[in-house]
């Protein structure tokens, strides 16, 4: 049974998801640019370091390659406290002041002086955490979390299939330009023989003397090197070969990006052998392509 195929992913890509819990609001923010491998770099507000081992796994499962940059933005509630007064300190802390107010001839103290002294008024804080909330909380902004990473890999997916359409269409005009070099009249023996003669004719004229049969020798190491069947049959392995890995799909950014130099590679050969005027142009044009195609395959995963 054939595996399912996987979409294309592209390294860039962008997605934001908001998320809200008793009171803490906050938002997603995840970033993808191009990158040899994984660059992970996450932004996290105070309070939240615990939760950064669970976030990185979560997007090194999802995503395989690129620069990925994931910033957390969280806003709390005004915190709500109970105000009360803790009357055996105030006591104390008023004796004391009337104390020595009396004693050394001064004003009685002040009610909003009395308050602000540490330990006389107690504010209970509803908004302290224990710790079942915050792992309620922690959990919530992880579950956010997860949806913006499938958002991010939507977007990465979105991406790769338009780069799919762009490296199906590149690859074909490769595969049209190589088979119009091996259907070029130019390759056939009688153009090749036909050079060979016109080349001997000059030399003839110019009143040089040939040994014949080095003559021979000479034109069959021309011909040998201007025979560019060889390249020919690798470019059409290597064309078979991406179509086969585009067809497939899954992170193959690297897999491709190895076979698109070796369209390079045969390409150049080509167009260094080419003895013809037709072939020498069909070669130009076929290294421009194999360019274009190495630029996209640097943006898939």
């Amino acid at each position: 049974m054939a595996l399912p195929h996987t979409p294309l992913q592209s390294m860039t890509g962008f997605a934001r998801h908001d998320g809200a819990f008793d009171g803490t609001a906050w938002h997603w923010e995840l970033r993808s640019v191009n990158n040899r491998g994984l660059d992970l770099r996450l932004r996290l507000p105070p309070g939240f370091e615990a939760i950064e081992p669970k976030v990185r796994e979560r997007i090194q499962k999802a995503v395989t390659r690129g620069s990925v940059n994931a910033s957390l933005s969280l806003t709390r509630r005004a915190i709500q406290g109970e105000v009360r007064v803790n009357e055996a300190a105030l006591e104390r802390v008023l004796s004391i002041a009337m104390r020595v107010a009396k004693d050394a001839g001064a004003k009685k103290p002040r009610v909003e002086a009395l308050l602000g002294l540490k330990g006389v008024l107690d504010i209970s804080d509803d908004g302290e955490q224990d710790a079942e909330r915050t792992a309620a909380e922690q959990a919530a902004v992880l579950d956010s979390l997860d949806h913006a990473i499938a958002a991010l890999v939507a977007a990465r997916r979105e991406e790769g299939a338009r780069l799919k359409d762009v490296l199906s269409a590149q690859i074909d005009e490769i595969a049209r330009l190589a088979k119009s070099v091996e259907a070029s009249p130019a390759r056939s023996l009688d153009a090749i023989r036909a050079r060979l003669a016109d080349q001997v004719a000059r030399l003839m004229e110019a009143g040089q003397t040939l040994d014949p049969q080095r003559l021979h020798q000479e034109a069959v190491i021309l011909a040998t090197r201007a025979d560019v069947e060889e390249e020919l049959k690798r470019l059409d392995g290597h064309v078979t070969a991406v179509r086969d890995l585009i067809a497939d799909g899954g992170d193959i950014g690297r897999r491709l990006d190895f076979l698109a130099q070796e369209l390079n590679r045969e390409a150049n050969t080509l167009t260094s052998k080419a003895a013809d005027q037709e072939i020498a142009h069909a070669g130009l044009a076929l290294k421009v392509v194999v360019d274009q195609l190495r630029e996209q395959v640097q943006n898939l995963a």
